[in-house]
């Protein structure tokens, strides 16, 4: 398993029937996690000193209850030190993240997402050094907040955004200015993304590195329906063919049950290998659970490494 454990603004603190307890900065939320299927003791002492707790309904979605939690306030992220050439370390940089709680539990963003930032960031760093002249291009596709997008732009790449909520963009904006890269080479773009890839291929667009973070189930901005056992196939099929002659990585990320590591593999190697060769790997990617030593197991990724 591949686990986000370079945190220090957010942790996992325990979990038990069906929740998680967690810390984010000084802010204590407890929230559903359908991974959760035991039912421990409620030990530790935050149990009883949160400031969110979003309870879920059984007639589906559910509502925050606030106790003492600000409408918006903010974690930092810090990327792992990127050795130079001379061995000299370069110094850390921090990506500062917006966070609100808004509808279905969610807060703006996925903190077990770091440990493929740190993976693919590393890379982009190694590309850059080797070839100082070289620009590395990525494509964040279903790109969420930016998480991605800010760690490849803080390792050096130039980054194309693509998400099909304006209001998603516009706050993964945010997050780039609140992380120093206001002024960083990526181009923001609310669109859907079958038809923005469609497009890059007539264009003869090519890319170093791409990323997709697909939804189980999503419209687009003119109501296109997107169903990921349907449509992750075709998708991955059709965006390798953005991949440059020389690519880095592909990186497919999945929190869909019947798309685990083993189905993920094989629709890498089928759609990647055959045309560009390099290696396919994927694994559960999870939190350390501070209450416990053990870990939680947050979805899957596959990553994609050329030659």
């Amino acid at each position: 398993m591949w686990i986000a454990n370079n945190w220090t603004d957010y942790e996992v603190l325990d979990t038990s029937a069906g929740e998680k307890l967690e810390r984010w900065g000084k802010y204590i939320l407890v929230r559903p996690d359908p991974q959760v299927i035991w039912n421990t003791p409620h030990g530790h002492q935050l149990w009883k000193r949160k400031n969110g707790h979003y309870h879920r309904s059984a007639r589906g979605g559910g509502e925050w209850e606030f106790f003492d939690l600000p409408d918006e306030w903010t974690v930092s992220y810090p990327l792992p030190c990127l050795q130079s050439g001379s061995g000299a370390a370069t110094p850390e940089k921090n990506l500062t993240f917006r966070l609100k709680p808004f509808s279905f539990k969610h807060t703006g963003l996925f903190p077990e997402q770091a440990v493929n930032w740190d993976w693919f960031s590393q890379l982009i760093r190694d590309a850059l050094r080797s070839d100082a002249d070289r620009p590395i291009k990525v494509l964040n596709l279903f790109a969420y907040t930016g998480g991605a997008t800010l760690a490849a732009a803080a390792a050096g790449a130039r980054v194309t955004h693509v998400d099909a909520s304006k209001g998603m963009v516009g706050w993964a904006r945010e997050n780039a200015v609140s992380s120093g890269l206001g002024d960083a080479p990526i181009r923001w773009l609310v669109d859907d993304c079958v038809k923005f890839v469609e497009r890059e291929i007539r264009r003869g667009s090519h890319y170093d590195g791409i990323i997709m973070d697909p939804p189980s189930y999503g419209r687009g901005p003119k109501g296109e329906i997107w169903k990921i056992e349907e449509s992750i196939w075709p998708f991955l099929q059709l965006t390798s063919q953005l991949l440059s002659e020389n690519a880095l990585f592909f990186l497919i990320n999945s929190y869909t049950t019947g798309l685990q590591p083993a189905v993920l593999t094989y629709m890498a190697r089928m759609a990647l290998n055959t045309s560009f060769g390099g290696q396919v790997e994927a694994d559960e990617i999870g939190l350390p659970v501070t209450g416990t030593g053990l870990v939680l197991p947050c979805g899957a990724s596959c990553r994609w490494t050329g030659n």
